[in-house]
């Protein structure tokens, strides 16, 4: 939710709240209000949704990259524009070709995303960091789940994954206080992966993509995906998995080049096949 009115360069009307770029086998996913601390309104959320189901769906794009454009990451929802909207069902905000970008419909995308965070991230800004599987963070950066101050819940992951992430005692003392945090905090807490120095933190960002973009993609999204499975059914259905999911990546054409990237010390270049 916003609660900042303080403009910054804005961006025209016309323009789009969500910047997409590919950057080799990178999708750079940039938030596009500026002028409103990147709060989000409806025509946000779709098309971060929009961007999340391209990076889903492309067997090229291999990792995203969520950042934002301006000073600050997210001032949270934009109320004024986002409550009207919300239904007997709830908030209705992934168009069709879309993945839920914080995955509260139980899908979630199939690739890795490493988010880069600064100046003010306030709730659906912590959630997308609980969403995404590295963050970094700018050490400016200044933190709050802050929906109990607005007689609401968070509704984006935090009462399923802040203490998950953080643990319960260090989950409950920030959304039930609604108080504000550091980045030296959410670090402690890993909600944060890495702290940088600010404007540093898009780059970093990037560099940690290239790395996972480097390796077997097919490998990535089947680690990724039996995490996950560990996470949401538990260790046994995940170890359930494992021998047919090794023996599948056995048998791909990127084994093959890892091998024999192994065997002559040269560096592997992987096909995702």
């Amino acid at each position: 939710m916003s609660e900042t009115t303080t403009s910054e360069t804005a961006a025209p009307d016309s323009a789009p709240r969500v910047t997409v770029e590919r950057d080799g086998h990178v999708l750079l996913i940039g938030l596009n209000r500026p002028d409103k601390r990147n709060a989000a309104d409806a025509a946000m959320l779709e098309q971060l949704a929009l961007a999340y189901g391209e990076l889903d769906r492309d067997p090229e794009l291999r990792v995203g990259v969520v950042f934002a454009h301006g000073d600050h990451f997210t001032g949270g929802l934009d109320l004024a524009d986002i409550v009207p909207r919300i239904g007997p069902e709830g908030l209705a905000m992934v168009p069709a070709g879309g993945v839920h970008p914080w995955g509260m419909d139980g899908s979630r995308v199939s690739k890795p995303v490493v988010l880069a965070v600064q100046g003010t991230c306030l709730t659906l800004g912590i959630e997308l960091a609980l969403a995404s599987d590295i963050v970094v963070a700018a050490d400016d950066t200044v933190f709050a789940q802050l929906e109990v101050a607005r007689a609401i819940l968070p509704f984006g992951g935090a009462t399923t994954r802040f203490a998950a992430a953080a643990g319960w005692g260090n989950a409950m003392r920030w959304m039930l206080t609604g108080d504000r945090f550091d980045a030296a905090e959410a670090y402690r807490m890993g909600l944060v992966q890495e702290v940088v120095a600010p404007g540093a933190q898009r780059a970093r960002a990037r560099e940690l993509a290239g790395r996972i973009a480097a390796q077997a993609p097919l490998a990535v999204q089947a680690t990724l995906a039996n995490a996950r499975l560990a996470v949401r059914e538990g260790h046994a259905a995940a170890e359930a998995m494992l021998p047919r999911e090794l023996v599948r990546l056995a048998q791909s054409k990127d084994a093959a080049i890892g091998m024999q990237a192994f065997l002559t010390r040269t560096e592997p270049e992987f096909v995702g096949r």
